[in-house]
């Protein structure tokens, strides 16, 4: 890729990400070393997120073609189409016009070997072994460039959640979450006030694995909501009737008021 074509790839991920309309949530690992893939990918689900995987370069090409990932955590190393070139594909063909993040994970280690991923397009490189506290906090420092919240906390009104913690709370009582429901409240908050479709969020909360053909969205979203509001607080989350739900900032409705589905 040219110098020229790279810089325009980047214009196109900043032109997407400052619209705001960027999810927060959906990963691809790839890596040949199928342990480590699998590894990598339980460990980031434990941290809330939506995580797929790919074992080779191909495999991840045609899944980013399907899916608009947010970040991809790529291995350099692997026959066939090695990471530096699914690197620059992913830069010349956006999904949507969406450019994920990147972020290289090998045991290439020399200055010149950081210095090629880099130039690929590559946001970030981190060498094996690594520390999986340190990938978690790289994942969530490239994935917070694509929000307004610049820090690992995040607050919308009374609301607050600290990702790095993975606590969250309303007002000074803390809430007890499940991973999942951790996962939709944390992409709730990127997306305040908007209006999300079930679909919507089963594309960006969950992973390939879920089926789009239960209720998983409507009973999550149901739990979730009842443990945002407790006794006289007012409802967070509205359903806006055919349309999806909606976390609400100004103007919460009172707690009587509102149903699950």
């Amino acid at each position: 890729m040219s110098p020229m074509a790279l810089n325009v790839a980047h214009d196109k991920r900043e032109r997407k990400t400052s619209a705001g309309s960027v999810s927060t949530m959906r990963i691809l690992v790839v890596d040949d070393e199928v342990d480590l893939a699998n590894a990598v990918a339980r460990g980031l689900r434990r941290e809330g997120y939506a995580v797929d995987v790919a074992n080779d370069g191909q495999e991840a090409l045609d899944k980013a073609e399907l899916t608009p990932y947010d970040l991809v955590c790529l291995d350099i190393t692997m026959p066939g189409i090695d990471g530096i070139e699914v690197c620059r594909r992913l830069l010349d063909k956006p999904v949507d016009g969406h450019v994920p993040r990147v972020l290289m994970l090998t045991a290439r280690d020399t200055v010149d070997d950081r210095i090629t991923g880099l130039d690929s397009g590559a946001d970030d490189y981190l060498v094996k072994p690594f520390a999986f506290g340190e990938l978690t906090a790289r994942v969530r420092s490239l994935l917070r460039r694509d929000t307004a919240q610049p820090a690992a906390v995040m607050t919308v009104g009374d609301l607050h959640l600290d990702d790095s913690r993975h606590r969250a709370g309303r007002g000074s009582r803390e809430l007890d979450l499940t991973a999942k429901e951790f996962a939709l409240l944390r992409y709730f908050m990127h997306h305040p006030d908007e209006v999300l479709s079930q679909e919507h969020l089963l594309e960006h909360v969950w992973d390939e694995h879920a089926d789009p053909f239960t209720n998983t969205v409507r009973v999550t979203v149901g739990t979730l909501r009842r443990k945002l509001s407790e006794g006289d607080e007012p409802q967070l989350i509205e359903t806006v009737i055919g349309s999806g739900y909606r976390l609400l900032v100004d103007d919460p409705t009172p707690s009587a008021g509102d149903s699950d589905g």
